[in-house]
């Protein structure tokens, strides 16, 4: 009988509502040469990747010359630094989720194709931190979703099977990193269906059935 033991949470569109604040940071740090992502685009081509790939995508698609990407890679950071700052809080559905789920005996972590300096300013602004053991980047891995690798890791970290851990993504990169490592997956559609109830519906549902929703 499976039993789900851990929970992992890829952190932009899930427990963070950040997906604007990465498109408005790259594309003023694009804008400095011209260049630009329309919101459409982003939203199907671009979300969930890594910042170094949408640069590449970018050389392929618009010409963005290579050798500027170093540059506009650290100017996104600093942009998206400034945006957290200024709007990253704490959000009590997420709170509260996470409390209960550590009181109820869940392991869980973060793994998210974010840079390190990111996932760690906004689950401290976001008052998360404190419940997670490990906080993965894309930084930790040779390969960005929607390559399995750092959920691979996460598990490795738990020292958990797939079938003891739940997933839980938003975009179409992640969900494809998630279901190729083999852990159970729970797909929302935005940070308003990551709640309590949605996640132990969920995992109780596994736990009797073996399936994912």
């Amino acid at each position: 009988m499976t039993m789900i033991k851990a929970v992992i949470f890829d952190m932009d569109g899930v427990l963070i509502d950040a997906r604007e604040w990465h498109y408005e940071a790259l594309n003023r740090a694009l804008e400095l040469f011209g260049f630009t992502i329309p919101l459409h685009e982003h939203l199907t081509s671009f979300d969930g990747l890594p910042t170094r790939t949408k640069l590449q995508m970018l050389t392929a698609t618009q010409g963005l010359p290579s050798s500027l990407h170093g540059f506009i890679n650290e100017m996104k950071q600093v942009y998206t630094t400034q945006i957290i700052h200024m709007s990253c809080k704490p959000v009590f559905r997420h709170e509260y989720a996470l409390a209960r789920l550590k009181s109820d005996g869940f392991r869980m972590g973060v793994a998210s194709n974010s840079v390190r300096s990111s996932i760690q300013l906004m689950m401290a602004k976001s008052g998360l931190e404190k419940y997670l053991e490990f906080q993965l980047s894309n930084e930790d891995v040779t390969v960005g979703k929607p390559d399995p690798e750092i959920y691979i890791k996460a598990m490795k970290v738990l020292g958990l099977p797939p079938e003891e851990c739940l997933i839980i993504e938003d975009n179409d990169h992640g969900v494809r990193a998630a279901r190729a490592s083999g852990a159970h997956v729970m797909v929302v559609g935005d940070v308003s269906d990551v709640h309590y109830a949605a996640i132990s519906a969920t995992i109780a549902k596994i736990n009797s059935t073996g399936a994912t929703q």
